[in-house]
């Protein structure tokens, strides 16, 4: 299995993450935890560009920089992994290109998708878990966490407004693989309702 989480900041990602592979654990299924952009040493180098405050980096820079990263993390880690017959848990994966470097920064998704499909390899998510919150509330809780905010973080409202109708449009495109929950539930409930869908 093959499980990715997406959404806006602050939408919970990390805590339900962490409480799946806690189940994961529990239940003595191998699995490997990783993230992207990142996931293995070359791509944790891209995405120290990327998210680089002081880069002056435009948007077909960083939209290839992505692709390269996930390239790479892909045949260093994910398929090795799946090929091996270990679940894989994901903080972000080709959805978020989608969403940010097509809705947010206005990019043509068709094309970015057909790339996207060669630079992935044939590898897709088997669930993609989207907890969606509004751009207020992600705001809200952003400034909670006091964190340093990196350069896709800057953008302003417009753009994750954009960004989260297109996380939208992508799950109603595929029902099947998407599970949207409402991010501001209780975070048990959200957890209860992931743990349905993966059993």
């Amino acid at each position: 299995m093959f499980i990715t989480f997406e959404g806006i900041d602050g939408a919970g990602k990390s805590t339900q993450i962490e409480k799946l592979t806690n189940f994961l654990k529990q239940t003595g299924k191998e699995f490997i935890l990783t993230r992207e952009p990142g996931g293995c040493d070359i791509s944790e180098k891209i995405r120290s560009v990327i998210l680089d405050t002081e880069s002056d980096l435009g948007a077909l820079g960083e939209l290839f920089l992505y692709f390269a990263a996930r390239a790479e993390h892909i045949r260093q880690v994910i398929k090795p992994a799946l090929e091996r017959g270990k679940w894989v848990v994901c903080d972000r994966f080709a959805d978020s290109t989608f969403a940010y470097q097509g809705a947010g920064r206005g990019l043509d998704i068709y094309k970015m998708k057909e790339i996207n499909s060669f630079a992935a390899q044939g590898v897709t998510p088997n669930l993609t878990v989207l907890l969606d919150i509004s751009v207020k509330v992600s705001l809200e809780r952003r400034k909670l966490r006091a964190k340093f905010a990196d350069r896709l973080e800057q953008n302003d409202e417009i753009f994750f407004e954009n960004v989260r109708k297109r996380f939208l449009e992508l799950a109603k495109d595929e029902p099947e693989r998407f599970l949207i929950i409402d991010g501001t539930l209780d975070e048990n409930e959200i957890y209860e309702k992931i743990i349905a869908r993966v059993k």
